[in-house]
């Protein structure tokens, strides 16, 4: 279970310039303050369940993804409760939050093969050359990639990539796995093909999974989207279980803010 609970996201609030007096207040201080991104937020999201988030740029869904993996831009605050299978990560670094992260580009390593990038991402309790080249092997196999160990990743098509870089974050053993637009700049067809491949790995592990997409075909049948922007990240920004005491029970809850869209006519 991935559930953040009684987040607010805001601006930082502008520094004093050097050499003001102390009872001056900066230029901008009397200027209307912005409107936090998030407050009070609330949202759990269940094993194998895959819930999206959509709303116009600037709504806050990157920044929401940049505070869970620990990551904020600077130009912003915020306090939170991050809780992943009943442990609280809000305080843990990035690299302990075990949160799985697949961008719009595939990010893989240039001056490594296909199979030293997934390498890289195994856990050092795969101890061995011969065991870890075995999970690697096995895993190109998996996804339709046999051969490709030594392969230079720039020899490798858009669908291809996507592949690796998708079975790199899995290997990594996450607890929960966030999807940054990572259809984004795949063909229709391709595009179609990849989410399917996805949403199967990340069942198939049982892993909650957060996805920010503008596109409405990427949503799972029968899966909970949250639209972000306006009034629905401000002050009323509890609205995901508005009605509940306890975030577990948030995905049987869908309040007007959640859709659970229909699917789509053959």
């Amino acid at each position: 279970m991935l559930a953040i609970r009684h987040l607010h996201i805001g601006l930082q609030a502008p520094a004093r310039s050097v050499g003001s007096p102390l009872g001056a207040a900066p230029a901008s201080a009397h200027a209307t303050p912005a409107a936090p991104l998030f407050d009070g937020f609330r949202l759990a999201v269940a094993p194998g369940e895959v819930v999206t988030l959509m709303g116009p740029s600037g709504s806050g869904k990157s920044t929401l993804l940049q505070w869970l993996v620990g990551a904020l831009d600077g130009a912003f605050s915020a306090h939170g409760e991050l809780w992943l299978n009943g442990q609280r990560r809000d305080h843990l670094p990035t690299e302990q939050r075990q949160m799985g992260i697949l961008f719009q580009d595939d990010v893989l390593f240039p001056h490594l093969s296909v199979g030293h990038n997934l390498a890289f991402a195994l856990p050092a309790s795969v101890m061995g050359r011969r065991a870890r080249r075995e999970v690697v092997e096995a895993t190109l196999a998996s996804v339709d990639l046999s051969g490709f160990h030594d392969r230079d990743p720039s020899t490798l098509s858009g669908g291809q990539r996507a592949r690796v870089s998708l079975m790199r974050a899995l290997l990594a053993q996450p607890q929960a796995l966030l999807l940054d637009e990572p259809f984004a700049k795949l063909d229709m067809a391709l595009r179609a093909r990849f989410r399917e491949l996805v949403f199967a790995q990340t069942a198939r592990l049982n892993l909650p999974v957060l996805l920010v997409t503008h596109d409405p075909a990427d949503v799972p049948a029968g899966g909970r989207v949250v639209m972000l922007g306006g009034a629905q990240a401000g002050v009323g920004a509890d609205f995901l279980n508005a009605q509940q005491s306890d975030e577990a029970t948030a995905p049987a809850c869908a309040p007007p803010s959640v859709t659970t869209p229909k699917p789509p006519h053959a």
